[in-house]
């Protein structure tokens, strides 16, 4: 997230003895990945809690405009990649320089305001992701416990339960495995949480056509345009709900900030922007099916009624136990992501500390610790304050505004326009050099204006939904 610092700390290169022959251009290890390995990366970073909220977005929606609106987000979303594909590499993109981030292709392409700009709205993203799966978790963990108390004392028992100690329970983990130096080094719990991504997900899904397929007994109503006027909503809530639907399904696919860094895996032969777009294609499609089955059989195994969390809607019915591993399942798949997504902001703000106060001992001083089985850990009190604050800081914000969907489209309507859409058009354009108000300028252009006014329709539609439900918020019932 900091390009400079990254180059300064990876750029340096002894001079291989065997005369580049296990080199690549730019002088680091010859690059493996192939389009088989991009395309499991691709699935591994979109597939997550944003599939979670998929049914109720339907619902607002309906069986016409819900998949429609997928569609387009999967189209817009794919399109865009081809063309941020093109900018790994620049001048050039075959035979430019190479671009090892997101930043890094902004700041080279673009450069100036709009290099700040982009680093602003990835570090917005980046907060507010992780102030989302401290809800998250906090929601499955309270499913976990309720759906055992249901099945304790029966359906009739209340079972209300709070989010808030499960929120400083996820808290107290985090700031534990936030004083890891080196996080990106613990390979292994990526590779869990996404093993854990794809359970709850397929387990949701499972469930859902097990309860299309057996048929309750209870009548489910779905229509053509989602949630009814005069029966189900106002027709003032119809309209935010539906803003805030379209926020939620761009959360989904705001992905976009890491498919450099997975363009940058790929061997240089062939070119790595034609793999990088085959692997896209395969990426998206992949993931749009599984988004496009959970939300549809989410929905018809709900109707109308569709909760923000899909399996929070099994979670208190038989067969518990395996609801709640579906649960379990997304909690251990947030601890580990929690962490990917705060350590590029961890490390900004560390390093820019080290910047501006290098003489301070608190700041830069290292000391050793020798922990029991662990070996000699290194302190930095710097590091363990600000770290702690954070984590605390994002939980607390957690308990003020836990409200699963909300946050989701607050999050994708703000990241979704800037870094899916914006920065890859304005690239593309300026690196082909492309001649204003062509037939393809202008129609690019319209593409990014329209994307906008999506985002900001539905930013307003969260946050009308989060002071809705700041009003009716009782911190002692469980939000689902």
């Amino acid at each position: 997230m900091n390009p400079d610092q990254f180059q300064k700390n990876s750029m340096y290169i002894e001079t291989p003895e065997d005369g580049g022959k296990n080199f690549d251009d730019d002088g680091r290890a010859k690059r493996t990945g192939t389009w088989v390995t991009a395309s499991a990366h691709i699935i591994t970073a979109v597939i997550g809690s944003g599939v979670l909220s998929l049914a109720w977005a339907i619902a607002q929606m309906g069986w016409v405009a819900g998949p429609a609106v997928l569609f387009a987000f999967s189209f817009i979303t794919y399109f865009t990649s081809t063309l941020l594909a093109d900018c790994y590499r620049s001048p050039d993109p075959v035979h430019g320089k190479r671009n090892y981030t997101y930043s890094d292709v902004v700041r080279s392409v673009l450069g100036g305001r709009r290099f700040q700009l982009c680093g602003l709205a990835q570090y917005i993203n980046l907060v507010g992701v992780t102030i989302g799966y401290t809800i998250t978790a906090s929601i499955s963990m309270v499913a976990v416990k309720r759906s055992n108390c249901f099945h304790k004392h029966g359906h009739h028992d209340k079972c209300y339960t709070s989010n808030n100690p499960f929120m400083i329970l996820f808290a107290c983990i985090q700031i534990v495995l936030s004083q890891i130096p080196n996080f990106h080094k613990l390979s292994w719990l990526s590779i869990v949480a996404a093993i854990m991504s794809f359970a709850y997900s397929s387990i949701g899904l499972g469930l859902s056509i097990a309860k299309v397929a057996g048929g309750s007994g209870e009548h489910v109503r779905t229509t053509l345009t989602g949630v009814e006027v005069g029966v189900d909503v106002t027709g003032s809530e119809k309209v935010w709900r539906t803003f805030q639907a379209i926020g939620d399904i761009a959360f989904a696919y705001a992905f976009s900030n890491v498919l450099i860094e997975i363009q940058d895996t790929l061997k240089s032969g062939p070119p790595e922007n034609k793999v990088m777009k085959r692997a896209s294609l395969i990426g998206i499609l992949t993931t749009t099916l599984f988004y496009v089955l959970c939300g549809l059989l989410g929905y018809a195994a709900f109707g109308n009624d569709a909760p923000g969390n899909f399996l929070t809607g099994f979670g208190f019915y038989e067969p518990f136990w395996l609801i709640d591993f579906a649960n379990v399942c997304i909690a251990v798949h947030l601890v580990g992501a929690y962490q990917v997504f705060c350590q590029p902001i961890f490390g900004f703000v560390e390093n820019w500390s080290k910047e501006r106060w290098s003489n301070s001992q608190f700041v830069s001083g290292e000391h050793a610790v020798n922990l029991p089985l662990c070996g000699t850990y290194h302190v930095n009190f710097f590091r363990v304050v600000w770290r702690t604050t954070y984590v605390i800081i994002t939980a607390l914000i957690a308990m003020m505004f836990p409200f699963f969907n909300d946050f989701l489209g607050l999050i994708g309507s703000l990241s979704f326009w800037p870094l899916t859409v914006y920065f890859p058009i304005e690239m593309y354009i300026k690196q082909s050099k492309m001649q204003r108000f062509s037939f393809t300028w202008t129609w690019l252009k319209i593409l990014s204006w329209a994307c906008l006014i999506v985002s900001i329709i539905s930013a307003a539609g969260s946050i009308q939904g989060l002071a809705l439900d700041l009003k009716r918020y009782q911190p002692f019932k469980p939000q689902q």
